[in-house]
């Protein structure tokens, strides 16, 4: 193909994305369908790739690839941000109205009217048509630089209309917002996730475009709106109302409700009328902004030291506790507790704006018959997140079906199972939800004892995706570990030697580590004793543990639970494939069983033991450790001022021991 020719083919696909990008996100009236679109942007693709030298900043493809900052720049507008005065009722508005006429000596005013989006404000400049740098509000004189997080929003253009006429430079303002039905869907799969949700779609918005990775908010369903001409090259235009139809002509998004107003009587009617339809509306606002038309008298009547004088913004009446449940979704937490939640219409309840709900558990939604799509009333105390109290019913109403929980969890799609009235997925070592805790788990000094395996560098291995499951702490490399923030090679050689060190492993700390329900220390190592090997435990029925002294019906439930489920399984067996070994923890001279049957209490400081290896030592050995006395208690180990619990022994006539005679114990047997 001829270099001329690759390159008309080149602007034929660009100018063609563009239109249909515009008529998709801005119009929403799309001409194709979106397979006959992907066909055009794949030739686009394949046609840069073979040409990158054609590769332009303004091309569709280019909105997305930006590698992840470390920091968002400062930048300084080149006008001030101003912010609005609000007004809430007829009579303020009215009375701005006689202000206007009296600082013009005019006996009427013009007016724009349109709405106010519930959003970010962003600083917009483009330079001979090509959008060079993007900006928040921040102080109104210097915001953060988000240009490569605007470059992924599908309805800002790159470039504005050809043959459009638009000016050499040019600076608009607009308000970056989510729509409802894409917010409810990001929260929706965010709670699912066991992600904390946001509050708001302003919340969304704001979150979304100030990541520091761009990519992320490419995954965020973010638009844009223009409203005003900050600054351009060239003659102003005479009127707001003609800025608009501007920015409109040169392929900026602009609102659609608004509307032009001789009189204030205008005004009003279109704040009532908007107002009115407002929760129709696909994205949420919060009152109309109302702006002189003419530019001259915009310059007349001038600025206060924050605002301008010749704008207000008419705010709505605040919705208040009540509102409609949108959807309910189902939180999985880090303990794989599922929590179902009303993803709700948003609505002010305590000077705060909110748009999720607890609902508890599934016997409270059916208590309370809480339904999709129902009215409802929301009840908020201090900072605890709201609750559905009661459904408000209405009149006619044509209800959805009643909840259900899901029967797998909506994150791993393992089994779901029951437990009182809370449910809980089974898939722990493999939910996305659960892993980064499961991971913590696994590596405690408890368990497998990984040194180095804190908090802060799980989140890190799991969120950059080299850690999914715990097998995948067994094919981290120092390459990678390299990578992450906080590590020099002293660091990752510490960890991957730890990391090696935990493949030899005792059973009773493995099936610690697996973070199996109610399953902790002691009845880890009463498994181990009793059933000897991972096999046989893993072969073991619920009847099977239920004979088992010390493990009672729900213990044995959840250990068949956790065994039964095949993904589970899998990840043992991902481990074992990976080189974990386990090992029967080897018993002093005492002999392993020693002193099985005894029960021992510790009170006061241990000189030569920690209180965890006390424990483990007498564990080993067949003996369990309690926290109180009774006339069952065998010996009590009494070490530097000991407590109340010395006393009590000495009542009940159970043996005291001194640290010494703790450790002849230890090793030699009673």
């Amino acid at each position: 193909m001829a270099a001329d020719h690759i390159q008309k083919r080149l602007t034929a696909l660009r100018d063609e994305i563009r239109r249909h990008d515009f008529l998709y996100y801005v119009k929403d009236k799309p001409e194709i369908s979106d397979g006959a679109y992907d066909h055009l942007f794949r030739e686009l693709i394949e046609l840069e790739q073979a040409h990158p030298e054609l590769i332009t900043a303004d091309s569709p493809t280019q909105r997305v690839g930006a590698a992840p900052l470390s920091e968002l720049a400062k930048v300084r507008h080149e006008q001030p941000m101003l912010s609005l005065d609000s007004i809430l009722d007829r009579e303020e508005v009215l009375a701005f109205d006689q202000r206007m006429k009296r600082e013009l000596e005019e006996t009427a005013v013009d007016y724009t009217a349109e709405p106010k989006y519930d959003g970010l404000s962003v600083e917009l400049v483009y330079d001979r048509g090509i959008f060079v740098r993007g900006a928040t509000r921040g102080d109104g004189m210097v915001g953060e630089d988000v240009t490569v997080n605007l470059r992924t929003i599908r309805s800002l253009p790159l470039q504005l209309a050809p043959r459009s006429g638009f000016p050499d430079h040019l600076v608009a303002r607009g308000e970056v917002y989510m729509r409802l039905d894409d917010f409810q869907a990001l929260n929706r799969r965010m709670t699912e996730q066991g992600e904390e949700a946001f509050a708001n779609p302003r919340n969304a918005a704001a979150g979304s475009l100030r990541q520091l990775d761009s990519t992320i908010t490419a995954a965020r369903p973010l638009v844009v709106t223009c409203y005003e001409i900050m600054a351009q090259s060239g003659a102003a235009l005479p009127t707001h109302w003609e800025e608009l139809d501007a920015l409109a002509a040169w392929g900026l998004p602009v609102p659609f409700l608004r509307r032009r107003c001789p009189s204030i009587e205008e005004v009003v009617a279109y704040h009532h009328e908007t107002e009115a339809i407002r929760d129709s509306l696909p994205y949420e606002i919060d009152g109309v902004v109302v702006k002189v038309d003419q530019r001259s008298r915009q310059e007349r009547l001038g600025f206060k030291s924050r605002s301008p004088r010749w704008a207000v913004a008419y705010k709505f009446t605040p919705r208040k506790e009540i509102t409609v449940v949108e959807d309910i979704a189902v939180s999985v937490g880090r303990t794989g507790t599922l929590t179902p939640l009303a993803l709700l219409r948003p609505v002010e309840v305590g000077g705060v704006t909110i748009s999720r709900a607890t609902l508890h558990n599934a016997d409270e939604v059916a208590r309370k018959d809480i339904r999709v799509g129902d009215t409802v009333k929301v009840e908020r105390a201090g900072d605890v997140i709201p609750a559905v109290s009661e459904r408000v019913p209405v009149p006619g109403e044509q209800r959805a079906e009643p909840f259900r929980m899901p029967d797998h969890c909506p994150v791993c799609r393992s089994a779901v199972a029951r437990e009182g009235a809370y449910y809980y997925c089974t898939g722990q070592a493999v939910c996305g939800a659960q892993i980064k805790g499961a991971i913590e788990h696994f590596a405690s000094k408890a368990a497998l004892a990984i040194d180095g395996m804190g908090r802060k560098t799980v989140a890190q291995l799991v969120d950059q995706g080299l850690v999914r499951s715990l097998a995948d702490l067994y094919k981290l490399s120092k390459p990678q570990l390299l990578d992450l923030e906080g590590f020099a090679e002293k660091s990752a050689t510490l960890l991957l030697e730890a990391i090696e060190r935990s493949k030899q492993v005792s059973l009773d700390r493995f099936l610690m580590g697996l973070g199996i329900r109610q399953v902790g220390q002691h009845i880890a190592k009463v498994l181990a004793r009793e059933l000897g090997t991972l096999a046989e435990i893993m072969a073991a029925d619920e009847a099977r543990f239920n004979q088992i002294r010390e493990i009672g019906p729900e213990i044995s439930a959840s250990l068949a639970s956790y065994f039964s489920e095949p993904q589970n399984r899998a990840v043992i067996q991902d481990l074992l494939g990976h080189g974990l070994r386990i090992v029967e923890e080897e018993g002093a001279r005492g002999g392993a069983g020693s002193l099985a049957g005894k029960t021992f209490v510790f009170t006061g400081g241990l000189s030569a033991f920690t209180r965890d290896d006390a424990k483990r030592l007498v564990e080993e050995r067949g003996a369990r450790v309690s926290s109180s006395v009774s006339k069952k208690t065998s010996y009590i180990v009494a070490g530097q001022e000991p407590g109340s619990k010395l006393d009590q022994a000495r009542k009940l006539g159970v043996r005291v021991l001194s640290e010494q005679e703790f450790a002849d114990l230890i090793e030699a047997g009673p």
